[in-house]
C-alpha cells in the first residue's frame, strides 16, 4: 500500500451553540497517497470546511489525529505546526485570497520568503511556476489586472511554491465560468503528475468530483466513499 502523505484517524469535532454541543465530525478517518486526487462532497453545513481546517492544521480536533508526511500536528508547537504546514501543504480557496497590492510574481514568492529563501531565488522559482501554469507574460500584473481563471492559476502556483506533498482546495472552481473551471481542473491533474502532489478537493461541482480518483461524501459527521456520484445526494 502506498505511503500516505496526509492522513487522519478518529477525528471528532464539535462546536457549542449556547448550552448545546453540536458534533460536526464523528470519528472520521482518511488517508491520501502521493499523486492521489480525492474529492469530498456534501451538503452545505455538513462540515467540509471544518474538515479541511483540521487536515491543514488550522484548527485542532477535540480528539483524533492528523499526520502530514508521517508527523502528527498534535505533537508540535504552534510555530512548528506553521513550519510543517508551510513546507508540506498548499491551500487554494474559492476566492483566491491573493494580496492585491503585490504582483503575481510576488504573491507566488511569498511562501518561499516565509520559508527563508532569498528574494532572487524565490522570484526565480515563482517565475518558473507561473510559466508552468501558463502565466509567464503576466508576472508583473496585480490580481485586479487578471481574469478570474488567471487569479486562480496564480493561487495554484502559490500553493505549489514549496512543492508540498498535498494541496487542500476549498471550492476552487466555484467562482469560475465553465471554461476557466475546466482549465483549472486540467492544470491540477497535469501538475499532480509532474510534481507527485496529492489533492484533496471540497467541491459542489459533481462533474469536477467525477474526475477524481476517489469521491467521499461527508454526511452526519462521517465520510463514506461513494462508487457513483448519483448516490452522493448532492444538488446539481
Amino acid at each position: 500500500m502506498a505511503t500516505a502523505v496526509l492522513e487522519c484517524a478518529d477525528l471528532i469535532k464539535h462546536y457549542n451553540q449556547g448550552d448545546l454541543a453540536v458534533e460536526v465530525l464523528r470519528g472520521l478517518s482518511l488517508s491520501v497517497a502521493a499523486k492521489q486526487h480525492v474529492a469530498i462532497v456534501g451538503t452545505s453545513g455538513s462540515g467540509k470546511s471544518t474538515l479541511l481546517n483540521l487536515l491543514g492544521g488550522l484548527d485542532k480536533p477535540d480528539s483524533g489525529w492528523v499526520k502530514i508526511q508521517g508527523q502528527a500536528f498534535s505533537s508540535l508547537s504552534e510555530n512548528a505546526r506553521g513550519a510543517l504546514r508551510n513546507r508540506h501543504l498548499g491551500f487554494v480557496y474559492q476566492f483566491h485570497h491573493l494580496l492585491g497590492e503585490f504582483t503575481a510574481l510576488e504573491n507566488v514568492a511569498m511562501p518561499l520568503f516565509i520559508a527563508g529563501q532569498n528574494k532572487k531565488a524565490a522570484h526565480e522559482q515563482a517565475q518558473q511556476l507561473l510559466e508552468r501554469v501558463g502565466l509567464g507574460p503576466r508576472l508583473l500584473h496585480k490580481p485586479a489586472e487578471l481574469s478570474g481563471g488567471e487569479r486562480q492559476r496564480v493561487a495554484i502556483a502559490r500553493a505549489l511554491a514549496n512543492q508540498p506533498g498535498c494541496v487542500l482546495m476549498d471550492e476552487p472552481t466555484g467562482n469560475l465560468d465553465g471554461k476557466s473551471a475546466a482549465a483549472v481542473q486540467a492544470l491540477m491533474h497535469e501538475l499532480s503528475q509532474q510534481l507527485s502532489t496529492a489533492f484533496i478537493v471540497v467541491t459542489h461541482d459533481l462533474k469536477f468530483a467525477h474526475t477524481m480518483d476517489e469521491v467521499h461524501e461527508l454526511q452526519d459527521g462521517v465520510l463514506r466513499r461513494v462508487s457513483s456520484l448519483s448516490t452522493a445526494g448532492m444538488p446539481a
